[in-house]
């Protein structure tokens, strides 16, 4: 017997919509402050940092109560994911993550602005192992291009994986942008980082003894 989806949000629903986005900017997504008082915007020098496929969300709440004067945007395809992470971010007091049910390119090119993102985290993008299937992948060098655009001078963007194969396509795209250097160097990647937070999929990878490669590039 399966377990249906619970569809109640059990207090604010911190999801949104791209129109939202489009008619209020960023610093009014943000500004929309719980407890129903009169919203006052942020300053447009708010750090705003992006998880692109959050998953089970560990990784976007952990950083989002680190860093509480620091908005988050979560992205996510999965509706059920997305749903799941709403209805947990409404039993907490975290005010500062947006999340949108949406492609990770469109967001990317048709929501943020040229160098308003401090810092882009791709945590185990989908490998999409089939040599037919390669096409898929999220990592390819014209999203790569869109990503330096959206950072600010200094912003950086991670990538971690567990794929081999993924990992060397990954490591020539991001090395192949003029706009980005790598964090690593002279190491095109790191096979673990002290202090990061380790998800559960992380935990149950290094049990099975596989090679994670963990990216760090900035922008120029």
């Amino acid at each position: 017997m399966t377990r249906g989806l619970k569809y109640d949000i059990p207090g604010r629903d911190w999801r949104i919509d791209p129109d939202q986005v489009l008619a209020q900017g960023w610093p009014g997504v943000f500004a929309d402050a719980p407890g129903g008082s009169a919203p006052s915007p942020r300053p447009r020098s708010q750090r705003l940092v992006v998880e692109i496929g959050f998953g089970r969300g560990e990784f976007l709440v952990d950083q989002a109560e680190r860093n509480p004067d620091t908005g988050f945007i979560g992205i996510e395809l999965s509706h059920k994911r997305c749903l799941k992470m709403a209805r947990r971010l409404a039993r907490t007091e975290l005010s500062n993550i947006r999340l949108l049910e949406l492609r990770a390119e469109r967001v990317v090119s048709e929501l943020l602005t040229w160098k308003s993102v401090d810092c882009f985290w791709i945590n185990f993008p989908d490998p999409w192992p089939k040599k037919r299937h390669a096409l898929r992948r999220l990592l390819r060098a014209d999203f790569v291009r869109d990503l330096a655009l959206r950072l600010r001078p200094g912003g950086v963007v991670y990538v971690a994986t567990d794929h081999p194969e993924y990992a060397g396509q990954i490591a020539t795209v991001l090395s192949g942008d003029s706009l980005l250097s790598n964090g690593y160097a002279p190491m095109p990647y790191l096979p673990e980082v002290p202090g990061r937070l380790a998800t559960s999929f992380e935990i149950e990878w290094r049990a099975l003894d596989r090679d994670l490669h963990y990216f760090m590039y900035v922008r120029v």
